[in-house]
């Protein structure tokens, strides 16, 4: 299972990273948008992007950080079974929100050719798209987290063990 984990997280991380990356660029493109060019339909819909624009700078600097240390520092607290539960628990919760949150404001998917409220139909969509994707990404790491603390704990190693033997 080690070599599994030493392959696949860079892999996962690296994906929550990149798509993280894109909804960062949509979330700040339309907080552009809607602070200099046209008013959000909303107060809620400007917030809602507002708080997917911080949660994307989030997930990029944290999910980096702990891709860095993982890479790095095998032996590191940062690299245990419980720092990447605690951290994937908090942001697996804070993206639920996110994506139920603008899922919500826009009614669901949005069809651009009927609707005549949201100006940014497309980048709406792509918006909620890509928080629903981060979501079960982060949900699928948490699993694994999960499983692997399992089999640290009955190793009797703890939750304290690293994810990968040092």
């Amino acid at each position: 299972m080690d070599a599994a984990i030493r392959r696949g997280h860079p892999i996962v991380f690296g994906s929550i990273i990149v798509f993280s990356i894109i909804e960062m660029s949509i979330s700040a493109w339309l907080t552009s948008q809607y602070t200099s060019l046209s008013p959000a339909p909303s107060g809620a819909l400007r917030s809602r992007v507002h708080y997917i624009l911080f949660l994307s700078v989030w997930t990029i600097l944290f999910c980096g950080a702990f891709l860095g240390v993982f890479l790095v520092r095998k032996g590191s607290v940062l690299v245990s079974v419980a720092a990447h539960f605690v951290f994937l628990a908090l942001t697996w919760i804070l993206w639920l929100a996110a994506a139920a949150a603008i899922t919500q404001t826009i009614g669901g998917a949005l069809n651009c050719s009927t609707q005549t409220v949201f100006v940014f139909c497309g980048q709406l969509n792509a918006l909620e798209g890509f928080a629903w994707l981060i979501w079960v990404m982060i949900t699928f790491s948490l699993v694994l987290v999960l499983v692997r603390g399992i089999q640290s704990a009955k190793r009797g190693d703890g939750y304290g063990a690293g994810l990968v033997d040092a």
